[in-house]
């Protein structure tokens, strides 16, 4: 388990070093987690109130309390306490799986977005405006501009809502996208594609480690409510999936650094 923990590390390490890097090393202005992770539930949705930072905050809370009832469980582990050991291991599953959806739930908002953001774009030499979902947008001899060889081949692209498109001289076309919430190409929270594509990534990466954990937990778990580590004479196992959960939320704390606060 050691090992295993070891070379999870230097992987992590990498991943923020790289994010470190790509961010310091970009010419345009980076997010601010500060405007981006503004949701928390109830207060946006009803009350229309934001709340920077302030669900990340209680994400971390949740996967710190969870290591501590992990803790309570090893030593409960130690002293033959069945029944505490059951106990703890169980707090532990559903703080786990109440991170994820917490997780899930700020993905969703990340995703779908909440206002807009206009990014500037240029066609090429010719005239043509490559548009994102493989369209081609290109001024005709009337001057009325149309999409081809895309999803909305021959539409007049003026009446796109989601673009404001004006001719500039030489035939080229420039273009103010309209875009909402992040994807993989673009997002409306910076120009640089880079901070939504580390931030899937990264937080994802973390987020398969917690599931697993999860599913760890749960399967050692079940042998605790079996009776096997009484059989096997000791609880070895819970201290080795609890050092994999104490691995995990050690490296949230980074990952919540780096992201959010930096």
């Amino acid at each position: 388990m050691w090992f295993f923990l070891i070379s999870d590390a230097f992987t992590f390490s990498t991943l923020l070093v790289v994010y470190g890097v790509i961010r310091f090393a970009s010419p345009v202005v980076w997010a601010d987690p500060e405007k981006v992770f503004t949701h928390f539930p109830g207060l946006h949705e009803l009350l229309h109130i934001d709340a920077p930072l302030a669900f990340v905050g209680l994400m971390t809370f949740i996967l710190i309390a969870s290591s501590v009832t992990m803790v309570l469980a090893v030593e409960a582990g130690h002293r033959g306490d069945r029944a505490k050991v059951e106990l703890y291991m169980l707090w532990t599953i559903l703080g786990g799986v109440a991170f994820v959806s917490c997780q899930g739930y700020e993905w969703y908002h990340f995703i779908v977005g909440t206002h807009g953001f206009y990014h500037e774009v240029y066609g090429d030499l010719n005239g043509a405006l490559h548009l994102l979902d493989g369209s081609v947008a290109t001024a005709m001899a009337d001057g009325t501009i149309i999409i081809q060889n895309g999803v909305d081949a021959g539409k007049d692209l003026l009446t796109n809502p989601d673009l404001v498109t004006k001719l500039v001289p030489g035939g080229q076309i420039s273009a103010d996208l309209f875009v909402q919430g992040a994807n993989t190409t673009i997002n409306q929270y910076a120009q640089n594609p880079s901070f939504a594509n580390l931030f899937f990534f990264i937080t994802g990466f973390h987020g398969s480690h917690v599931a697993s954990g999860v599913l760890l937990n749960y399967i050692v778990y079940k042998q605790v409510q079996n009776g096997v580590m009484e059989e096997r004479g000791h609880y070895e196992m819970v201290e080795k999936v609890g050092l994999y959960w104490h691995f995990v939320d050690l490296v949230w704390v980074f990952v919540f650094t780096f992201f959010y606060l930096v």
